[in-house]
C-alpha cells in the first residue's frame, strides 16, 4: 500500500467496503479490519503495536510485560480491545495487573504465572487436544504461563502436576490422557529428562520448556536445555529457558493446524 493510502484513513475504509461489494471480503472480516484500522488510530504510547498480527499470524501480538509501564500496557489493550483481540500481557507485575484489572474488571490475573488475560473473542469449540505437564511443582511458575497462553490462544489444556522422572509411576498413570493430544508441553529443570520420557509415548510433537530450577551444576537451566536438546525422542522439540510463553504458543499453533487438517476449523 502505498504512502498515500496508509495517511487516509477514508481510501483505506473505501477500499475495504468496495472489497465487500465484489465479494472478495466477507462481512466479519471487513468488520475486523475496520476496527484494526481505528485502534491503530488512537495510540496514548510510542509502542507500535501489530494489530495485523492476527491476521497474518494467525493470533494477535502477546505484550512482554517486562519492563514496560502500566501505561504502554493499558494502551495496548485498549487497542487491542478496540480491535475486539484477545489481550496477554506476560511478566507482569501485581501492581501492574491491578491498574489493568481497574480498566478491565474482567481481566485475569494469575500471579504465579505473572499474566495478565482478557478475553474478547468467543469462546471456541474444543476440538483438539493439548497438554501441560509439569516434571515438579517448582516447575509451575513457568508452565502456567504456557497454560495462560493457550487459553489465550483459546484452549483450555489438560493439565499434570508433578511427574517427574524421580516417580515414574506418576507418568504412567496419566498416559491414557496423552493418548489423543495434539501437542504436549513438558516443563522440567534439573538435568530435564522428562520430555524424553513423555516423547517415548505419544504419537504427537512435545515440546520441551526448560526451566531454571535445579542445584548449582544445572547452570540455571543450561544443563537442563542441553540435555532436552540431545533428547534421542524424535518428537521432542525445545524452547529457550523458562520460556511458558514460547511452549505454550507453539502448542497452540499445532493445536491450530490439526483443526485445519481435520476439516473442523471454524474461525
Amino acid at each position: 500500500m502505498s504512502d498515500q493510502h496508509q495517511s487516509n484513513p477514508n481510501i483505506t475504509l473505501q477500499e475495504t467496503l468496495q472489497q465487500v461489494a465484489g465479494g472478495a471480503l466477507d462481512v466479519a472480516e471487513a468488520v475486523q479490519k475496520i476496527s484494526t484500522h481505528f485502534a491503530s488510530e488512537h495510540s496514548r504510547s510510542d509502542l507500535d503495536l501489530d494489530l495485523a498480527r492476527a491476521s497474518r499470524c494467525g493470533f494477535p501480538e502477546a505484550i512482554y510485560g517486562q519492563g514496560k509501564s502500566a501505561e504502554v500496557i493499558l494502551d495496548a489493550f485498549a487497542r487491542m480491545t478496540t480491535a475486539r483481540q484477545n489481550c496477554l500481557a506476560t511478566r507482569v507485575t501485581e501492581q501492574i495487573a491491578i491498574e489493568l484489572q481497574n480498566e478491565h474488571p474482567e481481566a485475569i490475573w494469575n500471579p504465579i504465572a505473572r499474566t495478565v488475560r482478557l478475553m474478547n473473542e468467543p469462546p471456541r469449540e474444543q476440538l483438539v487436544k493439548t497438554v501441560v505437564i509439569t516434571a515438579g511443582t517448582t516447575d509451575r511458575p513457568v508452565a502456567e504461563e504456557a497454560i495462560e497462553t493457550l487459553r489465550w490462544m483459546q484452549y483450555e489444556p489438560e493439565i499434570i502436576y508433578d511427574a517427574g522422572v524421580a516417580g515414574p509411576q506418576r507418568l504412567l498413570k496419566s498416559l491414557p490422557r496423552l493418548a489423543d493430544a495434539s501437542a504436549i508441553v513438558v516443563v522440567a529443570g534439573m538435568e530435564g529428562a522428562l520430555p524424553s520420557v513423555v516423547g517415548g509415548w505419544v504419537k504427537c510433537p512435545v515440546i520441551a520448556v526448560p526451566t531454571s530450577v535445579g542445584y548449582g551444576a544445572n547452570f540455571g537451566g543450561l544443563s537442563a536445555v542441553l540435555g532436552m536438546l540431545n533428547s534421542c525422542a524424535a518428537n521432542v522439540a525445545v524452547v529457550n529457558i523458562d520460556a511458558g510463553f514460547k511452549g505454550g504458543y507453539l502448542a497452540g499453533m499445532i493445536a491450530r493446524q490439526s483443526r485445519f487438517e481435520n476439516g473442523s476449523d471454524r474461525e
